[in-house]
């Protein structure tokens, strides 16, 4: 469900192969309801039903059982409890209404914060219930969801001497690969400037300036699949430009991971968060770190002089070099995993935490009416500012006074971060007045924009 990126995609995460999967089924429960009795999920955005082939599935969680479903006939029923939205595909000019008051809304968003900048902000992320995102505060958090496990970090490197060979027959030390170039972190201007003190290898469609030794290497699904070859011709490198497509605290993507698990050490922009994630305090470079692109190019140039320096940044690869204790935790903890037939993918883990929920409100809801009102009927749960909250996109480089008027990140960029705002703020308003009609969506953005100038 994933748009392609290219080389070094912001695609589809390394657990993809559930959408052909057969369900993974729980160790069950001791829910004795028929069918009949039990709520319904519905899955909104059908291309995520994670039950193929099929339209309708009764699964069985650790606290109970639901029904779950694609087919959004069951939209209003009164025993559909949640529906689930994928970030990425919602919109809110299309979201269904009127909000009935008895079904909770849950988002599963682990894709990128530019697919969908409305969930950054508060009106936007608090449309939902609750929340899958790639943020650890998020109501079931997805941040190493590109990460299989310890034992992918700690594949060897390429012998230092083999990457020295390289560097002798006219390979640079640092490499850059994307072909997915307008995007809100504005990478290419900040690799652009970087380009004119260290000699940097670009084979994706931005910045190209080399070719791959051969056609099938070329080709983009080579680079998605971690095909062997591609993996052996890029882990010669001595550094990887690791720029994400987005910033945002948590969104930390196979950009970072898989130079790590190749031993060629990241350069790295993307979470500000990323350190506490990391396997020992020495393990990859942030360029945020260097008042510049020339400042980072003198150091990158120093560990390539300097292999005893440069070594250092791959101890997180020998025995006992992972070090970082909230890393193991939290690889430990999760339930689901990734490449891991004997877990439950992500998908499934996130439909029976509302499956629960949901159970659970039913319980508390049946106690609330026959206690006539002594027991007080459950709270919503509301997610938070901090389940997304991402925030307004920069410049690679420079500052956004800087650009001239017509530049194309500028205009692309932050005009669809702001206008996100508005678009969560008209929803909301057309939510609490009941609104049933989508086609008045764009009377009250219209009314938003009139407000607004009004103020300034």
């Amino acid at each position: 469900p994933c748009g392609a990126d290219g080389w070094a995609q912001d695609a589809v995460p390394p657990g993809a192969a559930f959408v052909a999967a057969a369900s993974y089924r729980g160790p069950g429960n001791n829910d004795t309801r028929s069918n009949k009795a039990l709520p319904i999920l519905l899955w909104w955005s059908g291309s995520l039903f994670p039950h193929f082939p099929g339209d309708t599935e009764r699964i069985d969680c650790p606290r109970g059982s639901c029904l779950v479903t694609r087919s959004r006939r069951v939209a209003r029923h009164r025993r559909t409890k949640a529906l689930i939205f994928y970030g990425t595909d919602f919109r809110a000019y299309e979201a269904p209404l009127p909000r009935l008051p008895h079904q909770t809304w849950a988002l599963f968003h682990e894709e990128s914060p530019m697919n969908n900048y409305m969930l950054s902000h508060s009106p936007g992320i608090r449309l939902f219930n609750y929340t899958a995102t790639f943020r650890r505060e998020s109501d079931y958090p997805l941040t190493l969801q590109w990460l299989p496990g310890t034992a992918y970090l700690r594949a060897p490197a390429v012998p230092l001497a083999e990457k020295d060979a390289w560097r002798r027959k006219g390979y640079g030390p640092v490499l850059y690969m994307q072909s997915h170039c307008d995007v809100p972190s504005d990478r290419d201007r900040y690799v652009r400037e970087l380009m004119k003190y260290i000699q940097v290898d670009s084979y994706g469609k931005c910045l190209h300036n080399r070719e791959l030794p051969s056609e099938r290497l070329r080709d983009t699904s080579t680079a998605t699949t971690e095909d062997s070859e591609f993996m052996t011709f890029i882990a010669r490198y001595k550094f990887h430009l690791a720029l994400e497509n987005a910033i945002c605290d948590d969104y930390m993507t196979e950009k970072l991971w898989r130079p790590m698990h190749l031993g060629a050490v990241p350069v790295y922009r993307g979470s500000p968060a990323v350190r506490d994630w990391m396997p020992n305090n020495l393990s990859i470079i942030l360029i945020d770190d260097f008042d510049s692109p020339q400042e980072l190019a003198k150091y990158l140039d120093f560990l390539d002089k300097n292999g005893e320096e440069y070594l250092k940044y791959l101890e997180y690869k020998n025995a006992g070099g992972i070090k970082n204790q909230f890393l193991l935790e939290s690889l430990e903890k999760r339930e689901w995993g990734v490449n891991d037939m004997t877990l439950p993918n992500y998908l499934n883990g996130f439909e029976c935490f509302i499956c629960d929920k949901e159970n659970t409100r039913v319980k508390e809801e049946k106690e609330h009416k026959k206690s006539h009102g002594k027991i007080p009927a459950p709270r919503p749960h509301i997610a938070q500012f901090k389940h997304m909250g991402c925030p307004m996109p920069t410049p690679g480089f420079g500052s956004v006074e800087d650009l001239s008027g017509g530049d194309s990140w500028k205009e692309m960029w932050l005009q669809d971060y702001w206008q996100s705002l508005d678009q969560g703020e008209a929803l909301t308003a057309m939510i609490h007045r009941n609104e049933s009609h989508q086609g008045r969506f764009w009377d009250y953005m219209h009314e938003i924009f009139l407000k607004r100038t009004r103020q300034h």
